[in-house]
């Protein structure tokens, strides 16, 4: 049996907010459709604040997409959520972690570790889809600070259960 070919994606952005408010937003998931590009996430299974919660994100433009399916596998607010990518197009796991800086200022971290899709079909052309899937998140990302910096997000008190 063939291993899967694999793609690493690391993308962080400094966010002028404390650990909790940056991890409080990121893990609203129904409002991270206002800051991923061309997504909307919805908890499907569980609270999603906890290990086991299962989320769904539909990404694309209209009726043309596909769902990406997660299982939360590791929960530690307000610093981390690790999710294990559960779906026929994106399969592997991805992480997002908050790290304190001086100046109530927060570091978001954003990584993939994903199986590329479509076999050799896949592997041939993601070479060309990689950087814009990179810029695609990098702008979401942008605009996640955005959005935490104008107070926008979170858009009410999360639990930060353990």
């Amino acid at each position: 049996m063939t291993r899967p070919h694999t793609s690493h994606l690391s993308l962080d952005v400094t966010v002028a907010a404390p650990p909790e408010a940056v991890f409080a937003a990121l893990t609203q998931w129904a409002e991270q459709g206002q800051w991923m590009l061309g997504t909307t996430v919805s908890v499907t299974r569980g609270d999603g604040v906890s290990v086991g919660s299962e989320i769904s994100a539909w990404t694309g433009l209209g009726r043309i997409g596909f769902w990406d399916t997660m299982v939360i596998t590791r929960w530690e607010p307000p610093f981390r959520v690790d999710v294990l990518h559960t779906g026929s197009v994106v399969r592997g796991t991805g992480s997002m972690e908050v790290l304190a800086l001086p100046g109530r200022r927060s570091r978001f971290l954003w990584s993939e570790d994903l199986v590329i899709p479509l076999g050799a079909l896949g592997v041939i052309g993601w070479p060309v889809v990689r950087p814009v899937f990179r810029a695609g998140v990098l702008a979401s990302l942008r605009a996640f600070a955005r959005l935490v910096e104008t107070g926008t997000l979170p858009s009410a008190p999360v639990s930060l259960k353990g």
